[in-house]
């Protein structure tokens, strides 16, 4: 009876996937076998307790690995709606008139994982899938961080969303949780303080951030959805396949009710890890929400502060610096990017081999003089062509000069993590997340450098290195690049990374 011996317990991660399988069987009638049914293909897929990275060895958590050999376009899962965590499940598990139809879809389902976790435990109906879900530190996005382990991470743009991430969840916590209105207050019955802590509001924030999918093909408009079993596959910046919703049922017979799917997006071996895409992430997003980064991401960006004051008479009158030029276009400017949605500091990504053409239009209207203008108002020029060769010089300039900025936040350069990274024995010695921090402040570096190598081959393939444009762009253009001094200059705006973060639909409005 069995191959164990007496005594020896099982492997309490295998357990778990038992039961969640046997769960998604039983209530969503999802089939998983390993054989075939009764017109149904065997499941292509099993659950591995743990896997690696293929690149850089480190532990990557579960994943889902081929069972056979997998085509391009087989269907991999089909998960009903209704076994899937949703704004909607945790109004009818929390009460309506707790959580409003207008409250944010993430504080929505942070509140069911804690419910289903803390509060019902055993008697959750959510409960196999609750049990696979990791802890916060098996994740470890940079949110959850010691200030020792982020201090390795020093100049990278990633400490600054980072630490405004912290405070923004700390902020919803005392608002939504704890606060003289809060739900532990109003409702304590429901509601009890001793499940609602910080600790258990930020993991589930992690598991939000980590493993959340937005469902954009719902019958009424799109949804965030934890989705069991989906949830389980891990990410690469390669794979085209994303996972979304349909009507269940087939071509002749809908039932009305939905289900999330996925379809291979290339051929798969038997054991190989099967992968989807979280987005075009940089390793900067996926530090800071999923606790790694991808060694050779065709996304990697990393934020430049390209900081462009226009002249204005009230402007120089303000930081009194006797060698500064009103600019007469510094008005028109101020009013162009207002109309525009812009702010005057900006923070543009730049990539390995590009950067974005926004960043030049921007530059190319804040570089502008009375002598590329000829009497034309601003709004009469197309930003995304060259205006002049000064004014081209100037903008590529600008933007090298920004970058060397950034390259001196860091405290010491790309040659010196190599060769942390290259010493085995030591690099061994480092937490996860500080190795983690060396290789991705190291590769911020080679990709700055890159896109400065890349900006002095367009100033000379383009002929802008004669010695007339270049005195232009060090500085006797009257739309010069500050240095950034928040103290000083009061400008600092949201990071780049914070933008993205916005515009994937998430509570935090950081600032």
């Amino acid at each position: 009876k069995g191959l164990m011996k007496p005594g020896r317990k099982a492997n309490p991660k295998l357990t778990a996937n038992s039961e969640l399988i046997k769960w998604l069987e039983d209530e969503g009638d999802v089939y998983l076998s390993q054989v075939s049914g009764w017109g149904v293909a065997p499941h292509p897929m099993a659950i591995s307790i743990e896997t690696r990275d293929e690149i850089t060895n480190e532990l990557s958590g579960r994943g889902l690995l081929a069972r056979r050999d997998i085509n391009d376009g087989d269907e991999l899962l089909a998960i009903p709606l209704k076994l899937c965590l949703t704004k909607k499940s945790a109004r009818r598990a929390l009460g309506k008139d707790v959580l409003p139809s207008h409250i944010n879809e993430y504080l929505a389902v942070a509140c069911q994982l804690i419910h289903e976790k803390f509060v019902v435990g055993d008697k959750s109906f959510f409960k196999p899938y609750i049990d696979i879900l990791p802890e916060t530190n098996e994740v470890n996005p940079t949110f959850t961080w010691t200030d020792e382990d982020l201090a390795y991470l020093e100049g990278s743009p990633v400490v600054a969303a980072t630490q405004s991430l912290k405070r923004k969840i700390r902020q919803e916590y005392e608002e939504l949780i704890t606060g003289q209105n809060g739900i532990c207050t109003k409702f304590p019955d429901r509601f009890p303080k001793e499940a609602y802590t910080f600790e258990n509001w930020e993991w589930a924030f992690v598991m939000l951030f980590s493993r959340a999918i937005r469902l954009r093909s719902l019958q009424q408009g799109e949804a965030l959805a934890m989705v069991p079993y989906a949830d389980l596959i891990n990410h690469s910046p390669f794979s085209t396949a994303y996972i979304d919703a349909r009507e269940s049922g087939d071509w002749l017979f809908k039932t009305g009710e939905e289900e999330v799917i996925l379809y291979a997006d290339r051929g798969y071996r038997q054991m190989d890890q099967v992968y989807i895409s979280y987005g075009p992430k940089s390793n900067g997003d996926l530090l800071l929400l999923y606790g790694f980064a991808a060694e050779r991401n065709p996304f990697n960006s990393v934020d430049v502060t390209v900081a462009i004051a226009p002249r204005t008479a009230s402007f120089v009158k303000e930081i009194a610096e006797s060698e500064d030029t009103i600019d007469p276009l510094a008005e028109e400017k101020v009013a162009f990017l207002r109309n525009v949605g812009r702010e005057e500091t900006v923070d543009f990504p730049c990539y390995a081999d590009r950067y974005p053409i926004e960043m030049l239009e921007f530059l190319r209207l804040m570089q502008m003089t009375p002598e590329d203008t000829r009497g034309k108002p601003l709004s009469e020029f197309d930003y995304s062509r060259t205006i002049s060769s000064a004014n081209e010089a100037a903008v590529f300039s600008s933007v090298i000069e920004a970058i060397r900025r950034q390259l001196e936040k860091y405290p010491n350069g790309e040659e010196g993590d190599a060769a942390i990274i290259k010493d085995k024995s030591l690099f061994r010695t480092l937490t996860y997340n500080q190795r983690a921090s060396v290789r991705h402040r190291r590769n911020e570096k080679r990709l700055l450098k890159r896109t400065i190598a890349a900006l002095e081959k367009e100033i000379l393939q383009q002929g802008l290195d004669t010695e007339e444009l270049l005195t232009r762009a060090e500085g006797s253009t009257l739309g010069m690049v500050l240095p950034g001094d928040e103290k000083k200059y009061g400008m600092k705006q949201r990071t780049a990374l914070e933008e993205r973060l916005e515009k994937m639909g998430l509570p935090i409005d950081i600032r």
